[in-house]
């Protein structure tokens, strides 16, 4: 199984594809004129305009969602194991994929807030809509739905579980079972509540978790400065092929750090749509353009946090691929959160184990909040026009299942399982971005134009020549007038 397994991620995470999801994302950049930059104040002004309604969530709560979802065990988990995997070059890599990789999740998200719809009295969205009604290839779009409906609700929970139990047990030695059936009864109480009940939990919950992280990692580095310069060498240098001990690892450093940047912060993964379609915004650029704010918090302050405070402290290991390890400062200590623990621990004596396992939960807790949001999203897609109380009750009992089984499971094989649902819908999100760039870009400029004639944009499908967006065409209007 487990060879299988590994074999099928060598082809779904093949360097050729790490390439071509770097590529794309460098094109997306050059067409929008690199966004991420020139409209940086848009995209953190945006994050705080705008209101729910009983169709939808506000900007901030959407991105609360995608925040809650993109924000989890990737962020010290997976920063780890990219280093121990990759050296301290794989950070320079998760920093490059976050910035052309924020023009990826500005496109996807855009598209899902064009070809949205309201269905059961809330908006829905995401690729399955965007590439039914877009390329208008529907066994493609059920193709994603039913990827998606896999990875969200059995493969990829199981990450996030197993990295809250192996935090608390290595913190305060609770069993991994008690963890999962806490988990649970937990998961349980906010599910049962619907995306309003999810909403309002991670718009609380995600930024007092990302700021309480990233202030203690500033006081490491604070209290380490004198290094700072040395770190940054080390990361460009080995990035780079340029330092002599981890020189020779350079593809391990640019695959690694792709990979698990794309895990961390899901720019074009296709996870970030599903969020970005239930906000009540007037034009779909805007919800668009903080949807990529979320992956530079992502990846360029609470990843860099994990990095920093790794690096600065030494308390990492990285393998050499003949055998061995290139830098051993932990010994016997598996790559994960064991190595940002130590980290903390290291300058904040009995301190790091604790506020590392808590951080975790927090972390990995919403995000499995997160994935059972998309899970049914796409569920509501596969189901339209159909009862489905039987399959969003079923829905919830398959993730408290897997959720609890991922707590209780080899760390192994729950990174190996969530790679293959990463990679599934990567590979088919990608693909229908790009097809459906056009219609993106189209938004933007309109967004950019009408900013330059001092209004508040303001999306007309009919006039973009934009077809299939129901939604915009005939019931915006309707939910205006009402909201008004």
């Amino acid at each position: 199984m487990e060879s299988f397994i590994s074999s099928l991620n060598g082809i779904l995470w093949s360097t050729p594809v790490i390439y071509i999801l770097l590529g794309v994302g460098l094109v997306f950049s050059i067409m929008t004129r690199f966004l991420q930059v020139r409209l940086i104040k848009d995209m953190v002004k945006l994050m705080f305009q705008g209101k729910s309604s009983k169709a939808g969530v506000s900007s901030f709560q959407a991105l609360a969602i995608a925040l809650s979802g993109r924000v989890g065990t990737g962020n010290i988990a997976g920063t780890a194991t990219a280093i121990a995997m990759g050296g301290p070059g794989a950070v320079f890599w998760m920093w490059a994929i976050a910035f052309i990789g924020a023009s990826s999740a500005f496109i996807e998200s855009t598209l899902a807030q064009i070809y949205k719809v309201k269905q059961d009295g809330q908006y829905r969205g995401g690729p399955a809509y965007y590439i039914e009604k877009g390329i208008g290839i529907k066994w493609f779009a059920v193709l994603f739905a039913v990827s998606a409906l896999l990875a969200m609700s059995v493969l990829m929970p199981g990450i996030q579980s197993n990295s809250i139990a192996a935090g608390l047990k290595n913190a305060f030695g609770i069993s991994p079972y008690v963890t999962g059936a806490g988990i649970i009864l937990l998961l349980g109480l906010i599910i049962f509540g619907g995306v309003k009940r999810i909403a309002n939990v991670a718009q609380y919950v995600v930024p007092f978790m990302a700021l309480g992280y990233i202030l203690v990692s500033l006081i490491i580095v604070v209290m380490n400065i004198g290094e700072l310069p040395g770190v940054f060498a080390l990361i460009f240098k080995s990035a780079f092929a340029l330092d002599s001990a981890f020189g020779g690892i350079v593809g391990m450093a640019i695959s690694w750090g792709v990979k698990r940047g794309i895990y961390s912060n899901e720019a074009g993964q296709g996870t970030g749509p599903h969020a970005a379609a239930a906000a009540e915004v007037s034009h779909p650029a805007k919800q668009g353009l903080v949807q990529a704010a979320s992956v530079y918090i992502d990846t360029l302050l609470v990843c860099s946090a994990t990095a920093f405070m790794i690096l600065f402290t030494g308390m990492y290991n990285t393998a050499n691929p003949d055998g061995g390890f290139i830098k051993e400062g932990l010994a016997g200590v598996e790559a994960g959160p064991a190595f940002t623990q130590a980290a903390v621990d290291t300058v904040l004596p009995g301190f790091g184990s604790g506020f590392v396992a808590v951080s975790l939960f927090f972390f990995a807790f919403t995000t499995i909040m997160a994935y059972y949001y998309m899970a049914e999203t796409n569920i509501a897609y596969l189901l339209r026009g159909k009862d489905n109380k039987v399959a969003m009750a079923l829905l919830k009992v398959v993730i408290m299942a897997a959720t609890f089984y991922g707590a209780v499971k080899t760390a192994g094989l729950a990174w190996a399982l969530g790679d293959v649902g990463l990679g599934i819908m990567v590979w088919i999100n990608m693909i229908a971005i790009v097809i459906l760039a056009k219609p993106a870009l189209a938004a933007l400029k309109d967004y950019e134009q009408q900013k330059r004639q001092g209004l508040d944009p303001v999306f007309n499908s009919k006039k973009l020549g934009i077809k299939n967006a129901e939604y915009w065409e005939t019931e915006y209007k309707v939910d205006e007038e009402q909201a008004s």
